[in-house]
């Protein structure tokens, strides 16, 4: 099994971010959906943005945006991927010229392989718990079994989200092989303020597997 990138997203602190990618994230994700405790004005992405180093992918996160949102996003700071978290058509998604990721939300009676295959030029499916009223950060789980036959079947590079944390993650990443792991509220100490020790700890985990 190849290593298992980390990608720390609802960054809202610039020394958050500092240690996350001083720990080793492969990825720093900024959330721009307002109606997240996470969401970053963009001053505060500037200067997060400004934070992250070299070979740390600063990765933008939306929720059914209009093309206007995100363009005022892409012309204020660098971002080297997209996130969309909501209910984007593939068509909106390719159409920024950057490389994107779809976040496909694991419900009851959803087709997963249909409904990833509509984004088949996408760099990566994120899997995530389904909550009817939060697009993400809840810390709900789901069936990782779900995930894992996804990676089975090579249907995309699969990065594992939803209810990770330290205590947990080795687990998850043993079961499913995902190609990375995404983490916001199991590393927090409140909403968008990360917790030393609990970033540590899930570096850990992640690295010992």
């Amino acid at each position: 099994m190849s290593r298992t990138r980390i990608k720390i997203c609802g960054l809202t602190r610039v020394e958050d971010t500092q240690l996350a990618c001083d720990l080793g994230a492969d990825a720093i994700g900024l959330n721009f959906y307002p109606g997240s405790k996470r969401f970053l004005t963009l001053e505060q992405a500037r200067r997060i943005r400004a934070s992250i180093p070299a070979f740390v992918s600063a990765v933008g996160l939306f929720v059914n945006p209009e093309r206007s949102e995100v363009e005022s996003v892409l012309e204020a700071l660098h971002l080297d991927c997209l996130q969309f978290h909501g209910d984007e058509s593939p068509g909106f998604c390719r159409s920024f010229a950057l490389p994107y990721m779809k976040v496909i939300r694991v419900r009851e009676g959803l087709d997963i392989k249909e409904e990833i295959s509509k984004y088949s030029d996408s760099s990566a499916i994120l899997l995530d718990s389904y909550d009817k009223n939060a697009f993400g950060g809840t810390g709900l789980r789901f069936d990782w079994e779900v995930a894992r036959r996804c990676v089975q079947d090579k249907l995309a590079r699969i990065v594992l989200a939803g209810g990770l944390r330290a205590d947990n993650v080795a687990a998850a990443i043993a079961q499913v092989q995902p190609y990375a792991v995404d983490v916001s509220s199991g590393v927090e100490s409140a909403p968008g303020v990360k917790d030393t020790q609990c970033l540590k700890a899930f570096f850990d985990e992640v690295n010992r597997v």
